[in-house]
């Protein structure tokens, strides 16, 4: 897996409302990215729910809030506005983004892992979560973090 301290990918994939995303757009500010199995299952959605209710909180400590799954942009747009999500999905349908990050496989290999990295304004990779069953944990944690990296 990737380590604290390396530099984040970059990458493009395309949003809910269809525009390019890019990683490297995003410089100056921070940015949670979390990777997570599967739209409208359980865990997800508390993760995703957490994520909204927390989200000016995160906005507040100048991070963009980014998840990324292998769904398709339908799915997407589907789960965003049945829960109402303020921030933008990710579709990697390949898988390709999720390998670039080298997110591991769950469950034995069954199921996509789900790992949230918090990335600073310069592009440089904070810290690292992962854990499948504990999903809302991803939302404190990164929190967490970004409050550490707030100057003094």
């Amino acid at each position: 897996m990737l380590q604290v301290g390396d530099p984040a990918p970059d990458f493009t994939l395309t949003t809910t409302d269809g525009t390019p995303f890019r990683l490297a757009d995003q410089r100056g500010r921070s940015v949670v990215l979390y990777f997570y199995p599967k739209d409208d299952t359980p865990g997800c959605t508390a993760q995703a729910c957490s994520f909204r209710d927390q989200y000016e909180e995160f906005q507040d400590l100048g991070a963009e809030v980014v998840g990324i799954s292998s769904d398709d942009e339908a799915s997407h747009q589907k789960f965003t506005k049945k829960h109402r999500l303020p921030f933008p999905l990710l579709a990697d349908a390949g898988g390709q983004v999720r390998k670039l990050y080298e997110v591991p496989r769950a469950l034995l290999g069954l199921l996509p892992g789900r790992v949230t990295y918090v990335i600073d304004p310069e592009g440089t990779i904070r810290y690292i979560f992962n854990s499948l069953q504990r999903a809302t944990d991803h939302v404190a944690e990164a929190k967490k973090m970004l409050q550490q990296l707030q100057p003094r």
